[in-house]
């Protein structure tokens, strides 16, 4: 395979990409770069999630650009904030030694004031979303009359939520000469008629048109009820403190629920959806990009713009209506060559679903089962075990220290301190003797988890360990009811949000 170098890029581009640790171009990248910096030709890259496309647009765009032109000579469409944020801050890493060439992401949920205040300024490359570009166009913010190169990205995308008259009249205020350059997953109807209006005998470059899954991925299904499945996910994320993931819901309101459940029971989560103002979503994603959240939930819209390459799992809380979005989904583990594990939590009428994702995609699931208790606990304890024979004593300890205890624990057998040592840690877990392991994590829905699974480093939301604060209460469902039947005993839940209780009044006004 051809390197970086091969591919005609410029020396100011390829250090940037010897910093960065890049080697090997991907395929989609191999295909388009030459394409792209050598012929004046509309192109259409054809690739899945994951493949690296906004490199592959992106460096040549930046080779092009002509830095003592003061016009905006390069507009990239993204269908989401998240995305559009992502391609403006890869492509501000990328033109590292290019200092006089700019470029500005402009996007709805932020001030639109400091939006027109930056494109006084001269912007080589603006990278925006449909919406509040004709917003600022309209406002005479955005001149796109010396426009030459137009990258619609994730088209396919963009079509699906709707923006298909906003690309129309966005293109309306373009040059007719100007160089247009499609990237998408997949080539619907509504495409074709873009290529067919707006592109000019376009070249073809196909990578992975088959919805091909990595191959790293582990494909998992597990067979459970719907009122189980919060209970299924925490099982998996008990058996193994390292996962790091993304959980993708169908609809805004399932997302924000499980998030709330998750957090109640103060795991490290929090959700990613429409609904949340750009400042929330900044947030969440820049606490989930510094691992201070293990888990996000997430809708597929959302999760477009999560770009992050050491994610371990995926989970599918619901499986998508379109093969192509399992894919999208799945293609956010296993990133930079590494491996990742995909797991769909369906219904047993559903077990058709995943028989379709197999013949359709070529890939082979495996079913698992939940994790039980016991295994949970083995886990947990073997890993304990991992970490006291790797912490290493010498000159840690003073040795009167170490006397002292020997002294102490001398009428004890190695079976007896051990069995102390490991029950001491089991009840920093919250687990328990193996007599009531079961019935502690059947409890679950009791509202708690109790200390931190991470021994006295926090909890798993945002620190402070501490007691269960919910132990001992009843059991309630969403509907503020005894999980044992009869009359309510309260209103809500015990720690239901604010907004979680303007939900379910407005449910109970409806019903």
């Amino acid at each position: 395979m051809a390197s970086f170098k091969d591919l005609g890029l410029s020396e100011e581009i390829l250090k940037v990409l010897v910093e960065l640790g890049f080697e090997k171009p991907t395929d989609i990248q191999a295909e388009s770069i030459p394409l792209l910096l050598e012929k004046n030709k509309d192109l259409i890259g054809l690739a899945q999630t994951g493949t690296g496309k906004t490199a592959a647009f992106g460096l040549p765009l930046l080779q092009r650009i002509d830095p003592n032109n003061k016009a905006t000579q390069a507009l990239v469409l993204a269908p989401t904030r998240e995305l559009g944020q992502q391609i403006a801050e890869q492509l501000h890493t990328f033109s590292k030694y290019q200092t006089k060439v700019s470029v500005l992401a402009v996007y709805g949920g932020a001030a639109i004031v400091n939006q027109i205040k930056a494109l006084r300024k001269p912007q080589h490359v603006i990278i925006a979303t449909p919406g509040r570009l004709i917003d600022l166009i309209k406002r005479k913010a955005v001149k796109l009359d010396e426009l030459q190169y137009l990258v619609l990205d994730e088209a396919d995308e963009m079509l699906n939520m709707g923006f298909k008259e906003e690309i129309d009249k966005i293109l309306s205020y373009t040059p007719d000469d100007k160089l247009t350059w499609l990237f998408s997953a997949t080539m619907p109807d509504e495409i074709k008629r873009i290529v067919r209006k707006y592109m000019d005998q376009p070249i073809e470059v196909k990578v992975n048109t088959k919805n091909e899954v990595n191959a790293n991925i582990e494909h998992q299904y597990i067979v459970v009820r719907r009122r189980d499945k919060e209970e299924a996910l925490l099982r998996i994320l008990d058996s193994d403190p390292d996962i790091r993931g993304v959980v993708f819901c169908r609809t805004r309101l399932d997302t924000q629920d499980l998030a709330e459940f998750l957090m109640r029971r103060k795991y490290r989560a929090d959700a990613l959806h429409g609904d949340m103002s750009q400042a929330q979503r900044d947030k969440v994603m820049k606490r989930f990009k510094a691992k201070s959240l293990q888990v996000l939930i997430a809708t597929d819209v959302a999760a477009r713009g999560i770009d992050v390459n050491d994610l371990t799992h995926v989970f599918h809380f619901t499986l998508p209506d379109q093969n192509a979005y399992y894919t999208h989904r799945s293609g956010r583990t296993a990133r930079a060559g590494k491996k990742g594990v995909s797991i769909a939590f369906i219904g047993s009428s559903d077990q058709y679903k995943i028989k379709m994702l197999q013949k359709k995609l070529g890939i082979k699931f495996e079913a698992k089962e939940i994790p039980s208790a016991e295994d949970i606990v083995a886990k947990a304890v073997e890993k304990w075990c991992h970490e006291v024979l790797e912490t290493k004593t010498k000159g840690k300890l003073d040795e009167q220290l170490i006397e002292q205890a020997n002294m102490l624990f001398g009428n004890l057998s190695k079976e007896e301190l051990t069995a102390k040592v490991l029950l001491n840690e089991l009840q920093k877990l919250n687990i328990g003797s193996d007599r009531d392991l079961n019935d502690q994590l059947k409890q679950r829905g009791e509202g708690g988890r109790g200390s931190d699974r991470d021994r006295g480093r926090g909890s798993r939301r945002d620190g402070g360990g501490g007691k269960n604060k919910y132990k001992g209460k009843k059991k309630f469902d969403r509907s503020g009811r005894s999980s044992k039947g009869g009359k309510k005993k309260n209103k809500y839940p015990e720690g239901f949000s604010k907004d979680a209780k303007n939900r379910y009044k407005k449910k109970k006004k409806k019903a």
